[in-house]
């Protein structure tokens, strides 16, 4: 049964702080995650018995965010090139989930094994885009798709970071795909 009220919000804050504090430190506690959550270390502990337990809720979270975010992106409408725009928009928008979720090879192999390692959604946009001709149909669509999730991860980042401005990490991300993998027979 779903949770509502004050413990689904307790619930929800924790995850989020623990996504962007893993996101950032690799080696955060659970101390430095209760303090980010902006709860005591019990209350974490009453919702997530250990560390390997809060690491699978949000791995599983952050997977259900990036879906939705895929999702409302709707890749199958309108032209490929602004659908594309439109997921690295979404993609770069839960930027902390992307980190945590990539930034990590044991935590992206736990996210292997959950959604068996695919974007069948994304591979086919790309697909259509070159048979539009609007991506290089000479270039693999895997490889365009990693090119297009190691630029997001870049975008989120930087944007993390603080050298480049959240605002205009998608619109660097987009820009630096476009100019990368664009047919070479399409205009600029």
């Amino acid at each position: 049964m779903p949770e509502s009220g004050a413990r689904a919000r307790t619930r929800r804050a924790i995850l989020d702080a623990a996504a962007t504090a893993l996101a950032r430190d690799r080696a955060a506690t659970l101390a430095d995650i209760a303090t980010a959550a902006d709860v005591g270390r019990s209350t974490l502990q009453r919702y997530f018995a250990d560390r390997e337990e809060l690491l699978d809720a949000v791995v599983a979270d952050s997977l259900r965010a990036v879906g939705r975010a895929t999702a409302e992106a709707e890749l199958d409408q309108g032209p490929p090139l602004e659908a594309m725009r439109r997921l690295a928009t979404a993609m770069v928008d839960v930027g902390d989930r992307v980190l945590f979720l990539y930034g990590d090879p044991r935590v992206l192999e736990r996210a292997r094994e959950i959604t068996g390692g695919d974007s069948p959604e994304v591979t086919r946009l790309i697909e259509r885009g070159q048979a539009a001709g609007v991506f290089d149909p000479d270039t693999s669509a895997t490889w365009i798709e990693h090119v297009l999730w190691a630029l997001v991860y870049a975008g989120c980042d930087a944007a993390g970071r603080g050298t480049l401005p959240r605002h205009a990490a998608a619109n660097t991300v987009i820009r630096t795909f476009e100019n990368g993998v664009r047919h070479p027979e399409e205009g600029s």
